[in-house]
C-alpha cells in the first residue's frame, strides 16, 4: 500500500521546525531528506527514522521494524507524530549522524 499524500504532508508539517527538509517519492512511498542526507522514510502511512547511537539515546529502547520486507530495521516513529518538538531533535539528532551521500561517479562517454 502506497503512502498518501495527506499523511506525508502531516510528517512535514510536524517537521516545520527543521531546517532543510524535502521529500523525494520512491516508489510510492517517500523518503525524507535534511539537506542532502536521507534520514528518514514514510512507508505505507507510517514513519521510520535511519537507526543511529543518537536517535536510540533520546528515544530509550525503539520498537524496529523493515520497512518492507528483507529491509534492515529502522526506527519506527509513529509513537513521536504528536510531539513535533521531540520529533523534530530526533530528526535533527539523525541527520547529526547520517554520513553525506557519496558523490555520484560520472559516466564516461
Amino acid at each position: 500500500m502506497a503512502s498518501s499524500r495527506e499523511f506525508l504532508d502531516f510528517v512535514l508539517d510536524q517537521l516545520r521546525g527543521v531546517g532543510g527538509v524535502s521529500t523525494r517519492k520512491m516508489f510510492g512511498e517517500y523518503a525524507i531528506y535534511v539537506g542532502n542526507k536521507v534520514v528518514a522514510f514514510v512507508c505505507d502511512d507510517r514513519l521510520f527514522l535511519k537507526p543511529t547511537a543518537a536517535g536510540r539515546e533520546l528515544i530509550g529502547t525503539p520498537v524496529e521494524e523493515p520497512i518492507f520486507p528483507g529491509s534492515k530495521l529502522y526506527f519506527v516513529a509513529d509513537d513521536y507524530l504528536d510531539d513535533p518538538d521531540f520529533l523534530s531533535r530526533l530528526v535533527l539528532a539523525t541527520a547529526a549522524e547520517v554520513a553525506e551521500p557519496k558523490p555520484k561517479k560520472r559516466k564516461g562517454r
